[in-house]
């Protein structure tokens, strides 16, 4: 069943993912993808935020 979702090629791949990472080091691995793509989006909503104000922030 879970391969006719995902497909027997993304089965394969997540498997040797597994197999090459390890199953302890997932979820670590899972978190900071996570958090990556939370501060992603918040970096993304403050940009648009700068441009709807007018205001451009610069680097410091």
């Amino acid at each position: 069943m879970l391969a006719e979702i995902l497909g027997l090629d993304s089965l394969v791949v997540v498997g040797i993912i597994v197999l090459v990472i390890g199953a302890s080091r997932l979820p670590k691995i899972a978190r900071s993808v996570g958090q990556a793509k939370g501060e992603f989006e918040k970096g993304l909503k403050e940009g648009t935020t700068a441009n709807e104000t007018g205001v451009e922030k610069k680097d410091q």
